[in-house]
């Protein structure tokens, strides 16, 4: 069984991987909240044949609403930051920043809840920090580079996403992963609905390139690659399941430079290489 996870969770940050260079493309058709209602509305309806023979109902308890709800909202936060991210700044970059950051976060959120910290972990943590220095190319542009809008976007989906993979994790203790993730993704459709412009949606103007991009990032990345990440997290642990992400910087890098024309600069091969050894030393036992 765990062997067939960590397969499944490979295939996942695959998907994640390409999903950087899919949002951008998107971003050229629809606004940033018309994406995320359609792609939240795509995932709710997708999952929802894995749960069709229990009842939902019975699931819709205080206990497990105080973190649905939370994780809901955050979940809006983060795809909102991550389409402007990838519409205003590199798609291959952010990726990278991003996903080996959002490990380096979660552990250190697991670490103040559990106060309990290694000094191997703290120097892990610090190593993190300097990869993404290196990554903002802060050295070369000095600190302020660090709020550069091609940044702050990048930074607020790394923060997001390490909170939700903790809550996600605490989450799923009295409900099934599946219907966890299915209650998710209705209460951010329904989050984001009120920001959403569907007169601006017109289906038949959007051609095959749209679609398949669509197709990739909401049912290949978000309905596959974001559930089973969210499944496995409680059954590997919030780090370990993190610490999965390491595979999705340098596919992300290479896809944005082959379908978009992206460079690949080398403060952020730098950068990349400081975080997964940071991932690496944080995870090791």
């Amino acid at each position: 069984m765990t062997n067939q996870l960590y397969i499944t969770m490979s295939i996942a940050m695959f998907s994640w991987a390409i999903a950087w260079t899919n949002a951008k493309i998107v971003n050229e058709y629809l606004s940033f909240n018309n994406l995320i209602f359609l792609r939240f509305l795509v995932g709710f309806i997708s999952i929802y044949p894995l749960i069709i023979k229990t009842s939902i109902v019975k699931f819709l308890t205080y206990q497990n609403l105080k973190f649905i709800i939370p994780a809901s909202i955050i979940f809006y936060i983060y795809n909102l930051f991550f389409f402007m991210g990838t519409h205003y700044g590199y798609a291959g970059k952010g990726a990278v920043l991003v996903t080996t950051l959002n490990p380096i976060i979660t552990f250190i959120i697991m670490s103040i809840i559990q106060k309990r910290i290694q000094k191997k972990q703290f120097v892990g943590i610090l190593l993190g920090f300097l990869g993404g220095l290196f990554i903002m190319n802060v050295f070369n542009e000095g600190l302020s580079n660090i709020i550069h809008i091609n940044n702050i976007f990048f930074l607020i989906c790394a923060f997001t996403w390490g909170v939700n993979t903790v809550i996600t994790n605490y989450g799923q203790k009295d409900i099934p992963p599946f219907h966890f993730i299915f209650f998710c993704y209705f209460f951010t459709t329904l989050i984001s609905l009120p920001f959403t412009n569907l007169f601006e949606i017109n289906f038949l103007n959007l051609d095959f390139r749209f679609y398949l991009n669509f197709i990739i990032v909401s049912i290949g990345a978000m309905s596959f690659g974001t559930s089973v990440y969210l499944y496995a997290t409680p059954k590997l642990g919030p780090i370990k399941a993190s610490a999965f992400i390491f595979s999705v910087p340098f596919i992300a890098l290479g896809t944005a430079n082959i379908f978009l024309g992206e460079p690949i600069t080398q403060n952020v091969v730098i950068g990349g290489i400081i975080s997964l050894v940071a991932i690496y030393i944080v995870n090791k036992k």
